[in-house]
């Protein structure tokens, strides 16, 4: 059953690294109108279409304004994710990746609900809790250095 655990996991956390690029990429799309904003407002006769005036400069600081919270939010939510990944593989943090899985489900449907209710499921067996409580115990005290937020669990052989 163990051996088991480890592979759905193991499988999550690489769910949640693809998760965490397709929702940069697709925040990212919010770049075309942050562009087209920049050029309504730099050069607005080239937006006139030939007959009539240009738009009001409002409206691409408008399109920037839109574009920029939308790429903000999008590539946050995507370092959370990824981050969420990172913790599934190391097994720590349990609450985090709960928290992660449960706003999956609400944010990104419905890719990001089958990931979230899959997560959810494997998160909340007994086996699992405690392969997350007995790595807590073997971790060292918080004044540990950050390059082992990158080096990913100790593998006991």
């Amino acid at each position: 059953m163990i051996e088991q655990d480890l592979q759905h996991l193991k499988a999550l956390s690489i769910c949640h690294y693809v998760m965490a690029g397709i929702t940069a990429f697709f925040s990212s799309i919010a770049l075309f109108h942050i562009g087209m904003g920049i050029m309504m407002v730099t050069s607005p006769s080239m937006m006139s279409g030939g007959s009539g005036g240009p738009p009001p400069e409002v409206f691409g600081w408008m399109f920037i304004l839109i574009g920029s919270c939308v790429i903000l939010i999008g590539w946050t939510y995507s370092v959370l994710i990824f981050i969420a990944g990172r913790f599934l593989a190391q097994r720590k943090h349990h609450l985090y990746c709960l928290i992660m899985a449960g706003v999956s489900c609400a944010v990104s449907v419905p890719i990001g609900t089958v990931l979230g209710v899959f997560t959810l499921i494997v998160l909340l067996r007994p086996s699992v809790k405690e392969m997350f409580q007995a790595n807590q115990e073997k971790r060292p005290s918080p004044q540990g250095s950050s390059a082992e937020f990158f080096r990913g669990p100790a593998v006991d052989q």
